[in-house]
């Protein structure tokens, strides 16, 4: 059974920073892109960065590009997120992903990826 267990949520203060992981078991991923998205309430989910199996190309969105970074590390079957200077609006809960088609495109829409955590929480006060 595959299971995806993101951690590392809570609540910090604008500027602050946090660390997420997600710890993959149930079958090996590295040989999978994997990414993080959010999602606030009633919200479409938003992808966030994604990175390669080899880890040797990233992707980002916009809005964090330049505070946030993404790395995985296969041996560990876990893929992190720093979250470095945070703003309100980084408020979300956070999803860890996989795409294990094997493809290693950076795909940002949700409906490419296989498997989903079932989140954490990131509250960011100003």
């Amino acid at each position: 059974q595959v299971q995806m267990v993101e951690s590392g949520g809570g609540l910090v203060q604008a500027g602050g920073s946090l660390r997420l992981s997600c710890a993959a078991s149930g079958r090996t991923f590295s040989s999978a892109t994997m990414a993080w998205f959010r999602q606030a309430p009633g919200k479409e989910r938003e992808f966030v960065a994604a990175i390669t199996w080899s880890g040797g190309s990233t992707r980002y969105a916009d809005s964090v590009k330049g505070r946030f970074t993404i790395s995985r590390d296969n041996a560990k079957n876990t893929v992190y997120l720093q979250m470095n200077n945070l703003k309100p609006e980084d408020t979300d809960v956070y999803y860890c992903a996989a795409d294990v088609t094997g493809i290693n495109v950076l795909r940002s829409r949700p409906v490419a990826y296989d498997y989903w955590g079932q989140g954490t929480q990131v509250t960011v006060s100003s």
